[in-house]
């Protein structure tokens, strides 16, 4: 690999947790043989990877993750990135990148930004007013810079988590839920807040990464579980639905995201992306998106797409919680050093 080129890598980790300790209601959390299996399944993965940048989501815990990252070598070539102080009663967004390329400490957003309000009187006159009390991510959106070389620009890297579309457990809620009224409608309720919550988080890291990169040239690249797939109105509000250029021709969005996995799609002759398995339904909930700066035919393209790798067989046997593996897919996505004419050194 060229000194300028880069990989980035997306990786759930399934709750990887001290062995014994509490993993959200389960007090008694991973048994120390399934743990082992878990270390040695996630070095695996990381020795095989082997990206410059790797996003992690579902760590609870610093030292859970410590023992991978030692077995599979990453610890002398990378820095395992946590956020200050972290204990273990929560699970977060983290990082390994390797040594040397991070710019600054990385830093981790909870809260939405002042500009996201989600309220409305309506578009018409038959509309009901509508709004959105939510003020916060489910899992702090982890941002990081890293510079490959000192001859490339900085590359703005987020790592996000987003909600699950598990419906919500709105039976928990004592302030208003009532079993007889909405009991038989729980299911459809719950769903549509989880709905509600991940849209709401995507409106606000959409925010976020528009003031960073409208009317400048910042290379952006975000990765994580978004529990949506590239069609989704999820995507839709992150990306802003590019159009996507022929072989021929140039442009590229000033604000747009574009993803690897439509990117690999038109090197394919056949759609063969999944990262999670739920009743044989095969779906791709993990994803890497990147701004123009990465894309094949934008004029101020400066990395061209390489290839994007799926590691996804050991979804085909729902056995996680004995074989150590995880529930999701693991994607990684390569870029060389392209400037296009005119854009780059």
């Amino acid at each position: 690999m060229a000194a300028r080129d880069i990989s980035f890598a997306s990786f759930n980790l399934l709750n990887l947790q001290r062995p014994g300790r509490r993993i959200y209601f389960d007090s008694d959390g991973w048994p120390q043989e399934v743990f082992d299996r878990k270390v040695a399944f996630t070095a695996q993965v990381l020795r095989q990877l082997d990206a410059d940048v790797i996003g992690f989501q579902e760590l609870w815990s610093e030292e859970a993750l410590a023992p991978a990252m030692e077995r599979s070598g990453l610890d002398a070539t990378h820095d395992l990135l946590v956020p200050e102080g972290h204990g273990d009663d929560r699970i977060i967004c983290a990082a390994a990148v390797r040594r040397d390329m991070l710019v600054e400490a990385p830093r981790w957003i909870t809260e939405f930004p002042e500009a996201c309000v989600l309220r409305s009187t309506g578009d018409d006159p038959q509309q009901p007013e509508i709004s959105v009390r939510l003020s916060g991510f489910s899992r702090p959106v982890m941002h990081l810079q890293v510079r490959p070389d000192p001859r490339t620009p900085v590359i703005h890297v987020f790592v996000c988590h987003f909600k699950s579309r598990r419906p919500a457990d709105i039976w928990r809620e004592r302030a208003w839920y009532d079993k007889d009224l909405h009991g038989p409608h729980k299911e459809a309720l719950g769903y549509a807040v989880s709905t509600i919550r991940r849209t709401a988080e995507a409106a606000a890291l959409r925010v976020i990464l528009t003031d960073l990169m409208k009317k400048t040239d910042t290379p952006v690249v975000l990765l994580g579980d978004m529990n949506d797939g590239k069609e989704s109105n999820t995507l839709n509000v992150l990306s802003e639905q590019p159009n996507y250029l022929g072989p021929l021709s140039t442009g590229g969005g000033d604000n747009a995201l574009y993803t690897a996995q439509t990117i690999q799609e038109y090197r394919s002759t056949r759609d063969v992306y999944y990262t999670h398995v739920y009743e044989g339904q095969r779906e791709s909930l993990d994803h890497i998106m990147f701004s123009q700066e990465f894309y094949d035919n934008s004029k101020k393209r400066l990395w061209a797409f390489d290839e994007m790798i799926v590691q996804n067989d050991h979804l085909n046997f729902d056995d996680h919680k004995v074989s150590g593996t995880n529930d999701h897919g693991i994607i990684r996505v390569g870029f060389e050093w392209k400037p296009a004419p005119g854009a780059g050194a």
